[in-house]
């Protein structure tokens, strides 16, 4: 793995600290329905910008493929259809963002996007459902999803009013498709090297062990008090961004 890091130009002290966001990540998004995108993005981008947005495209994949087996049964396609297929103009959309915009600009708007995330999570508006506002929500997904990661919070804006598990479970489904649909917008524009796969595997087992730790335990947490704190980094994170 040394010479994995070294070939990429990667110091150890930085791969700890981006396995530990990782974690966190994955034991949140296990836990509450999202979450790994919306800590790791602001926290990456600090870190090792490289990684963002392709590797949490991969580990958003994973763990939504380690969740949806639990959520089956809630999945809705009438819940996500609309927002599907607003994707598509939607990572058009965000992959000219990625291209066109300098590093700076990005990181402002990841900014916006995380704490955007935030207060969709906290307010909880209730904006009424049908094709138009899954429409929508699906252009913002695609644009939050390609240049961050983040695509959810548009989906759960919607969502608020359904069951827990039913929320898991859509958006469990809607990160599966969505995130393939991302990483082959992000393929196309040459945004992906064999270098994101290699590093990915060496992130793999905390990822794995964030979501193995969350099924353990996470029933026993309270899952507001759990959120709360999430938020408050993603909060503090994002600022960091902004300053």
């Amino acid at each position: 793995m040394d010479s994995l890091l070294a070939w990429v130009n990667m110091p150890m002290s930085t791969w700890l600290a981006c396995s530990g966001v990782l974690l966190l990540g994955a034991f949140v998004q296990r836990a509450t329905g999202f979450g790994l995108a919306v800590i790791g993005a602001p926290l990456l981008l600090m870190l090792e910008p490289r990684l963002v947005p392709v590797i949490l495209v991969l580990f958003g994949f994973t763990v939504s493929l380690m969740m949806v087996r639990h959520y089956w049964h809630e999945v809705r396609l009438d819940s996500i259809g609309m927002a599907l297929i607003g994707r598509l103009p939607g990572n058009a959309l965000g992959i000219w963002l990625l291209l066109a915009a300098p590093m700076f600009v990005l990181e402002k708007l990841i900014a916006v996007i995380v704490l955007f995330a935030v207060l969709v999570t906290l307010c909880r508006f209730q904006l009424p459902v049908n094709r138009i506002t899954l429409f929508c929500a699906g252009i913002l997904s695609g644009i939050f999803g390609t240049v961050a990661a983040i695509g959810g919070p548009p989906i759960v804006l919607l969502m608020h009013g359904l069951p827990a598990d039913r929320v898991r479970g859509n958006l469990a489904a809607f990160f599966i498709l969505t995130s393939l649909l991302t990483f082959i917008t992000l393929a196309l524009a040459d945004q992906v090297q064999l270098w994101h796969f290699q590093v990915a595997l060496t992130f793999l087992p905390a990822v794995l062990m964030g979501n193995a730790l969350a099924d353990t335990v996470a029933h026993r947490l309270d899952r507001r008090l759990l959120q709360g704190a999430s938020l408050a980094l993603c909060t503090l994170a994002a600022l960091g961004l902004l300053l």
